[in-house]
């Protein structure tokens, strides 16, 4: 099998992080999510993270020096020696030249492509129990106690997952991140995958790509 080092493209919301760990088991290769890094330094209470945390609860984005010294950190472990996938790095193209100086090759980016207003219905309904970690959807997969946890906790939405949020998001990465799909197929790397309603069929689209 050979060597995949992937960087996953598409809105927030429209599925990477299910991809990248079907991606990851399949190719036994390590996803990097720069969202669960940002989020693992938020909850440690750390200085770091206190100043990650005003920036993504108003829906901005964390400043690139930040972010690339998390990435630069990650990549150097052993785990990536044989590819990696990295899921919401780059953001912008001065991250993405910043990847390019840092001397790391990437043989494919893939971007998943998800229409607005589905991105706002699949995000707005979700739900998560602060208390055991579960999440839920109110349409794709409620909780069968209703607006409560099976563990009795009440469930709640995300700060990222609030619609005003989610809209400036959206709005960031069609300004921000979009321009990525142009750089990257200058470079001949670029795949697009269409998001299907089931995820069964946006896989077999994914991995046909790869």
């Amino acid at each position: 099998m050979r060597k995949l080092n992937l960087i996953l493209l598409g809105a927030p919301g429209a599925g990477k992080g299910t991809q990248a760990e079907l991606i990851a088991e399949k190719f036994g290769i390590p996803t990097i999510s720069t969202g669960a890094m940002i989020r693992e330094e938020i909850a440690s209470g750390s200085e770091l993270g206190e100043t990650v945390k005003s920036y993504t609860n108003n829906g901005q984005l964390v400043p690139d020096s930040v972010v690339i010294d998390i990435i630069k950190n990650r990549l150097a472990k052993d785990d990536c020696a044989n590819g990696f996938i990295l899921d919401g790095f780059p953001r912008t193209v001065p991250q993405a030249e910043a990847l390019d100086e840092m001397g790391v090759e990437i043989t494919d980016v893939l971007s998943i492509e998800v229409a607005d207003e589905a991105i706002m219905e699949r995000m707005g309904g979700r739900r998560v129990c602060k208390k055991c970690g579960a999440t839920f959807h109110t349409k794709y997969k409620p909780s069968p106690a209703g607006e409560y946890c099976p563990c009795g906790e009440k469930l709640t939405i995300r700060a990222d997952d609030d619609p005003e949020v989610v809209k400036s998001r959206l709005v960031i990465y069609h300004e921000q991140t979009e321009p990525l799909k142009e750089f990257y197929q200058k470079k001949g790397l670029l795949k697009i995958v269409y998001g299907q309603e089931k995820l069964e069929d946006t896989t077999a689209l994914t991995m046909a790509a790869l």
